[in-house]
This record gives structure tokens, sequence and C-alpha cells, in this order.
């Protein structure tokens, strides 16, 4: 039975086939083409049994595997690579389909490619997951034909490899690296110039040339007969949460990816950053209650609690409960602190609902609102209008575009710090913004 289901028919058979039924057809008129035709419908016979010796003369005859990465990046794309080695003692003819995980509806995957004896090969193909989870690659199918072609021998290896789909570990990996050779404005991150003292005390040491004379310390130099000044370092270990909305509003698509999963890599990259600057950070995600909620810390392992944390986050279709919201950070989050909170508003009104529960919560903290351009509204808005209905569909989305800005504006008014980004731009705004606040000492 397994000889059989490892056991095809490669196509140049039927080729074969046709050209021996059309010998047959035509012995109808010519009658010297019969015998013929027989006799090459035995040849044929007897070349496909010593094609099926040669590739089950040996039962090892290929060896073949896929690496693939112990975690997947979620919106990014990730390499997988396979390789093979034939153990036949003759050039053989490989075909390889790798059976992807549901999740990405690709079936034409195929790799074709040749390998003469001991040859080891291989090649590299990325994939693009836009959803968080267990992704299942199925088996790794190799058909190998001898240079006959009229046979084919199926291998199959790696069933059912499972691979989780994490937040965008690339996107956190790449902001790191740009953070620590300070070489963020390449993406876009503004250098922040730093306003007035954002620092805390540290010690009162002798003054020598270069000191800011600001920093004399009057009494402490009447005593020691000696300019002395204070020393100061910058403020660390500030507590700084990341508050998701789970609720309908972050189901909404953008270029194959929701809005949710921009909000989790946001704060992935982010919450890395923060660290990296010795900030604590934690994270909160609520919708009809709160779901998750971690507490500030700078550990090292902190990273990898917020990375498990966001893995398993999904949105739901119910509206977001502002008050919960309120109440769970006043009953938790005691110290003064960043709150940035990922939502979206398509409507004035849908703010206005909202607006008094985020003054309660700016009144404490400093409350960064941050929601997002309707980027296809913006598509629509550039393109010319042709007819009546494209004027009516423009008027329309300009009207929506407007309100957001007027949005913006209405929190900002009210004191509250707000970020208004297209979906692909949110991680480099997030944190242009968290250095903006740290340079002007908001917290």
């Amino acid at each position: 039975m397994t000889f059989l289901r490892s056991l095809y028919i490669h196509n140049t058979f039927f080729r074969y086939l046709a050209v021996l039924a059309a010998s047959f057809v035509l012995s109808y008129w010519f009658s010297w083409l019969y015998p013929i035709s027989w006799i090459l419908t035995l040849v044929l016979l007897g070349l496909f049994l010593f094609d099926i010796a040669l590739l089950y003369g040996s039962a090892s005859g290929l060896e073949a595997g896929r690496q693939a990465p112990n975690k997947l990046s979620n919106s990014d794309t990730n390499p997988i690579e396979v390789h093979f080695e034939s153990k036949y003692p003759f050039k053989v003819s490989v075909s390889i389909i790798d059976e992807l995980p549901v999740q990405f509806q690709k079936r034409d995957f195929e790799y074709k490619s040749s390998v003469i004896k001991g040859e080891k090969r291989s090649f590299e193909y990325v994939v693009r997951p836009v959803d968080r989870g267990e992704y299942v690659f199925g088996n790794l199918n190799v058909f190998v034909s001898s240079p006959l072609q009229i046979a084919r021998r199926r291998f199959v290896f790696q069933k059912g490899l499972m691979v989780p789909v994490y937040p965008s570990i690339i996107q956190m990996q790449k902001y790191d690296f740009l953070a620590i050779n300070n070489r963020l404005t390449e993406y876009g991150l503004k250098k922040i110039r730093r306003i007035g003292h954002t620092q805390e005390f540290e010690q009162i040491k002798e003054y020598v040339k270069g000191d800011d004379i600001r920093t004399i310390n009057w009494k402490a130099t009447a005593k020691q007969s000696q300019l002395m000044v204070n020393q100061y370092q910058d403020e660390r270990s500030q507590p700084i949460f990341s508050i998701i909305d789970t609720g309908r509003v972050m189901k909404m698509p953008f270029n194959g990816l929701k809005l949710l999963d921009y909000a989790i890599n946001a704060t992935l990259a982010f919450s890395n950053v923060a660290l990296k600057r010795n900030d604590k950070t934690g994270m909160l995600t609520f919708s009809k209650k709160v779901d998750n909620y971690v507490q500030a810390s700078q550990k090292l392992t902190h990273l990898n609690t917020l990375l498990e944390k966001l893995y398993n986050i999904n949105t739901d279709f119910s509206d977001s409960d502002f008050g919960l919201l309120y109440a769970h950070v006043k009953r938790k989050i005691t110290h003064r602190s960043l709150l940035l909170l990922y939502t979206n508003f398509e409507h004035i009104s849908a703010l206005k609902r909202q607006l008094p529960y985020l003054l309660a919560l700016s009144k404490k903290h400093v409350l960064v609102v941050i929601f997002f351009e309707n980027t296809e509204l913006e598509k629509l808005i550039a393109e010319d209008a042709e007819d009546l209905q494209a004027i009516y569909h423009k008027t329309i989305a300009e009207k929506f575009s407007l309100e957001k800005r007027l949005m913006q504006k209405e929190l900002q008014q009210y004191g509250i710090q707000t970020i208004l980004t297209k979906p692909e731009n949110l991680t480099i705004n997030t944190i242009n913004k968290y250095l903006e606040i740290k340079a002007r000492g908001l917290i």
C-alpha cells in the first residue's frame, strides 16, 4: 500500500500513450503499423517497470527538510529554507511541493530542479502572515523522476510542522538596532531638543570648567568655601502603559492587516525602545472587559512577558467600555504615568461619547490618544471626479477626513496629546511622540 501511495505517473508517460494511441488508429489504414504499435507498447511497459526499479532500488534515495524560524513575524516577510540531497547513483529531476498553512490560501507552490548523486541543494522562499496564531505547515512533498521520466516517486518529509506567528519581531529588532546606533532619523524619527530640566538629582560635586553655572548650589558652596554644583542624571524608570482597544473599531483592515495588529506591532517595538531607555513599560487591553493587564516593569525578561500577552489578543464585535477602562486605570495605575491609548474614532459623535472618560484619565496621567487616518478615503479624495456620482463620493470622503482632523483639534483643546496617523506610520509616530514627551518633561 505504501508503494502505491508513493508511485505517480510522469506527464511524459501520457505523451507516449498519446503517440501509441495515434499509431493504433493509423494502423486501421496502414496495417503494417499494427505490429509496430504492439512492439512499442511492450517497450513502453518494459521501460515503465525498469523506471520503477530505478526509483525504488534505494530505500532512501533522497533526503529533504524544511527550516523555518521558531516564530514567524506578523506582517513581515519571513524566510523559509528547503534543502535536499540526492543519494541516487544517477541524475534525477525533483519537483518540490510544500503544503503551506491554510491562512496563506496558496495552493500552487512548486519548485523544480535537478540534482546529481551526493549533491546538496537548497532554496528559499518567503511568507508574509497577516494574522497572529498557529500556522501549520503540511507535508513537504518531493517528487523524483529518473532521466526516463516515465514514473515518479513521492517522498514525504516533516508532516504537520506548527510555527506560531507573533507580533512583528522583525520590526521590533529594526527599531532596536536603530535606537542603539542613534540612527532613528533615517526612518523619520525626529531628534527632539530637550526643553528645561527633565532630570533627577544625583549628587553635589565640585565645580569644574564646563559645568552649567545654573546648577551651582550656593548653600553647599558657602559650607565648603568653594564652588559646588548639583549633578543630575536623566530621569529613568518612568511608568508607561500601552492601552489597546480590542473592540470592533479595531477590526478595520488596511493592506491586509487589522488596525489591532498595527497597534500590537507598534506596542512591541515601542516597548522595546522604552525599556532600552530604562523606562518601565506595561500594557492593558480592553473592550467590554479588561482582558489583559501587565504591570509596568523594566526587568530584562519583561519584553518576553509582553510578547506572550500580545500574541493572544483578538478583537470582537462589541463596543468598548471606556468607563470600565477609567475605573481599572484609577484602581491599578496609582502613579502618574504615560498612557498610550490605541483606538479609532470614525465619527466625532463617537469621540464625544467617550470624551468625559478621556478627560478624567488625562487629569492624573499624561494621555496620548492614538487613532488612524482612513487611507482608503485619502486615495478617493486624490482621484479626479469624472461624473456626478464620483463627486458625491469624493465630497463624503472629504467630510470624513475633515472630521478626523476636527477630532484631533478637539482633544488638543482639552490638553490631551494626540496622534492621527496612517496605519503604516504608527510605530514611527508613536516613538516620536514618546521622545517629544520625554524631552518636554511632561512625565
